[in-house]
């Protein structure tokens, strides 16, 4: 079964050929399906900002490591038992690439993200199949096309993003990095009633789409004062709401200094390994009671990002799209950061023509 795998640990983007990263289609075996799986024949997988972590060794360096957990497709063949939630041949899904083992005590709490068991099932999906639980599955509805269908995913990150932050209708917000997590948590935060809404983000186009999608200011951190701009927009006051979805050392520290007293900073991104940020605690959560926080996966999320999904425009987060025997050259395309997404196309459907 073609799937798309890291072939050699290194940086993506170093400039030395011999030291770079590689990701290559190889072939893997199609996985087995139990009584309560799902086998999904893959449309679209579409290429994660953690994916080039992952050639870079941060969860290990046993090559090849499968990739793709961002993903839709239409239903091939159902265990004997998959049948609890409605499935059926043919239907067009997507879903969540965890599956949590429901038994250990951060499940049985309620804090399916620490699941002890999480990396026991790990199945990539940049693949011709994948075979997945049934619970970890939800039936697109008939108005999200297949290539939309694969932001479920990352649409269930944003909804996490904003349980986390706890935002009020009327609260301002700002949203550091214009990726897709960043746009998506964008049209979310409009959603709820942001206001001052405000994405700060060095790359001039994502600063446009941004304002396509909601955006009532965006702010260039490279050539701006990002700190009198936030002055001039609260009227001095700072965000109620920070949220971090750039996962840049260079931004982390200094959104805290944007942040109002008794704000909320989510740090929603993921960042370097030996990474550490120096923090005042006197200064940010002493005298400012600032709430920090961070986010790792979206357990329970999913079922509200699939209502939400429909009502969000992500025609610019689907343009690029590249056939499976392509991957490479799809990865080397999502590094350059030409465009804000990319998705690799694993199987053609009438619907997706």
């Amino acid at each position: 079964m073609k799937t798309v795998a890291v072939t050699r640990i290194g940086s993506l983007r170093d400039p030395d050929e011999s030291a770079r990263g590689r990701v290559e289609v190889v072939d893997f075996p199609e996985q087995d399906l139990g009584p309560e799986d799902v086998r999904v024949r893959v449309a679209y997988s579409a290429i994660c900002g953690s994916d080039p972590h992952l050639a870079e060794g941060y969860f290990g360096t046993d090559v090849p490591i499968g990739l793709g957990h961002e993903l839709s497709g239409v239903v091939e063949a159902l265990g004997e038992r998959a049948h609890r939630n409605g499935l059926q041949v043919g239907d067009r899904v997507a879903g969540n690439f965890l599956r949590f083992c429901g038994t250990c005590r951060p499940c049985q709490e309620g804090k399916q993200q620490f699941c002890e068991h999480i990396q026991e099932y790990n199945r990539p999906g940049m693949a011709e199949t994948i075979t997945w639980h049934e619970s970890q599955l939800y039936k697109l509805p008939d108005s999200v096309s297949l290539l939309k269908g694969c932001l479920l995913e990352p649409t269930s990150v944003a909804v996490r993003i904003a349980d986390k932050t706890r935002v009020r209708v009327g609260d301002r917000v700002a949203i550091v990095g214009g990726g897709p997590i960043g746009q998506l948590t964008l049209q979310v935060m409009r959603m709820y009633g942001a206001t001052s809404l405000t994405m700060i983000e060095p790359i001039a186009e994502r600063r446009e789409m941004a304002t396509r999608h909601g955006a009532e200011f965006v702010i260039d951190p490279v050539a701006e004062d990002q700190f009198a701009r936030t002055d001039e927009i609260t009227d001095g006051r700072g965000y109620d709401v920070v949220i971090d979805a750039s996962g840049s050392t260079r931004a982390v520290k200094g959104i805290l200094d944007i942040a109002a007293k008794g704000g909320t900073v989510v740090y929603g991104a993921m960042y370097p390994a030996q990474f550490e940020m120096p923090l005042n605690l006197s200064d940010y959560l002493y005298l400012k009671e600032l709430t920090l926080t961070g986010v790792f996966v979206s357990p329970y999320a999913f079922p509200r990002a699939l209502q939400i999904l429909p009502h969000l425009d992500v025609d610019e987060l689907t343009a690029a799209v590249f056939d499976l025997d392509d991957a490479s050259e799809a990865f080397a395309v999502h590094v350059s950061g030409v465009h804000p997404k990319v998705v690799i196309r694993c199987n053609r459907f009438e619907e997706s023509e």
